[in-house]
């Protein structure tokens, strides 16, 4: 896997160039469903069996509640989501909870999507002054589930949970970006 992480990591790099990005308004691949099946795919135990350590992470309600998102914040609070569930996935503690190929193509599918992100985001100015609030609330919440990994040190059901739970990140994604293309 290490390799696998590797090869990841280049391709972020190689990638980031602007010869390997495409034009902000066709929205290539924001709200990928693929993404989502891959995920749905990753189940390796029925969430009824860990009913017990479910938990509210208490998904930003500034979120849910800023339909009226301008585009530019919109798109920086998903590529914020997308980065920030990259990030939880990358860790090697999911190695052990996850099928290595379905890890790595979900990885790709999100690497894909935050790379045309910030090509939005470079195409807009000011970028940094806005939604400041949103970003952060975005932070705070996935440093809740970090946090909740760690208490129950990573176990099979706890990242079931987790995985569940960014279901509903990448629902609230493809409803966003829906609203963006109309």
């Amino acid at each position: 896997m290490a390799l696998s992480v590797s090869v990841l990591l280049a391709l972020v790099m190689l990638c980031s160039n602007p010869a390997c990005s495409q034009d902000c308004a066709l929205y290539p691949s924001h709200g990928n469903p693929e993404t989502f099946t891959l995920l749905s795919q990753m189940e390796k135990i029925s969430i009824l069996s860990c009913l017990k350590d479910r938990t509210d992470f208490s998904f930003p309600q500034m979120l849910v509640d800023g339909n009226k998102f301008e585009k530019t914040e919109a798109t920086l609070v998903m590529h914020e989501m997308l980065q920030q569930i990259f990030n939880l996935f990358s860790k090697s503690d999911s190695l052990v909870a996850w099928d290595e190929t379905l890890l790595d193509k979900f990885l790709a599918g999100l690497h894909q999507q935050v790379d045309d992100l910030e090509t939005c985001l470079e195409e807009e100015k000011n970028v940094e002054l806005l939604s400041e609030n949103s970003r952060l609330a975005v932070k705070r919440y996935f440093h809740g589930i970090i946090l909740y990994l760690e208490k129950k040190v990573y176990s099979h059901c706890a990242w079931e949970v987790v995985r569940v739970e960014i279901r509903r990140c990448l629902f609230f994604i493809n409803e966003l970006t829906a609203k963006l293309r109309k």
